[in-house]
Order: structure tokens, then C-alpha cells, then sequence
């Protein structure tokens, strides 16, 4: 499988990564609802191959999840050198939410921001809407 890192992101892709599905499915609805193609999954590896086949133009990633973490995939889209604007979203301690924000940005990743579930749809709503 060929990346497309360092190329710039589909206009309109939307890709998903939370192991709460309902929550996933909630956010891809959100997406869809303004214009997105949403990819929803619920695992790392579903996560890779569908980023690697098409870069999205927003990423939406839980940062606890059972066999790999949020730090660990935003480690991973840094090295892939990921221009996607990625929004971190957890249900635990915002701070860790924080730190894998400010990782991000040590590590390249040029527009990255954390939210605390559960989040308002207006926020979700403006936090998905791209500048046209």
C-alpha cells in the first residue's frame, strides 16, 4: 500500500478513529451533514489503511482506547507527516488530551486541537467546518 504523505488532504474526508462506536457514528452523521465523506473506525489499523489510501482533510481521534492510544497515532501521523487538521477528543482527563495536543504540534503536525467529551454539536459543528 502506497502513502500520500506530504501531499495535500482530500477536500472533503473526513476519517474517524473512536472505540465508543456510537460516538463515532454521532461525529461522522455531524460530518456528513456538511459535506464530508465520513470513514468511521474503531480500530488503529483501520485507521492506518484508511488514512493511507486517501489523507482526509479532518481527523477525529480518541485518545483512550484498548490496544493503542491517541499519543501513539498522533506519533504516527507526524511521521507520516500528516497536514490533516486533527481534532483529539477524550472522555477522560482533558490535560491528557492537552499533552497529545502540544506533542502534535512539537512534532509537526500543523493544526491540532483537543475537546473534551461530551461535545457541544455547535463546537463539533465549527471545529469540522473547513474555510472555503
Amino acid at each position: 500500500m502506497t502513502s500520500n504523505s506530504g501531499t495535500a488532504p482530500e477536500a472533503k474526508k473526513l476519517l474517524i478513529i473512536d472505540d465508543e462506536r456510537d460516538f463515532g457514528d454521532y461525529v461522522g452523521e455531524v460530518g456528513e451533514e456538511l459535506g464530508f465523506q465520513a470513514v468511521v473506525t474503531d480500530n488503529a489499523s483501520d485507521f492506518m489503511k484508511s488514512y493511507q489510501a486517501q489523507e482526509p482533510a479532518v481527523i477525529v481521534l480518541d485518545m483512550v482506547m484498548p490496544g493503542v492510544d491517541g499519543v501513539e497515532l498522533i506519533g504516527w501521523l507526524a511521521k507520516q507527516k500528516c497536514q490533516s487538521r486533527i481534532l483529539i477528543v477524550t472522555g477522560f482527563n482533558p490535560r491528557y488530551a492537552e499533552l497529545a495536543e502540544d506533542l502534535g504540534g512539537a512534532k509537526g503536525l500543523r493544526d491540532i486541537k483537543s475537546f473534551t467529551k461530551p461535545i457541544r454539536l455547535a463546537d463539533l459543528r465549527a471545529a469540522l467546518s473547513l474555510p472555503e
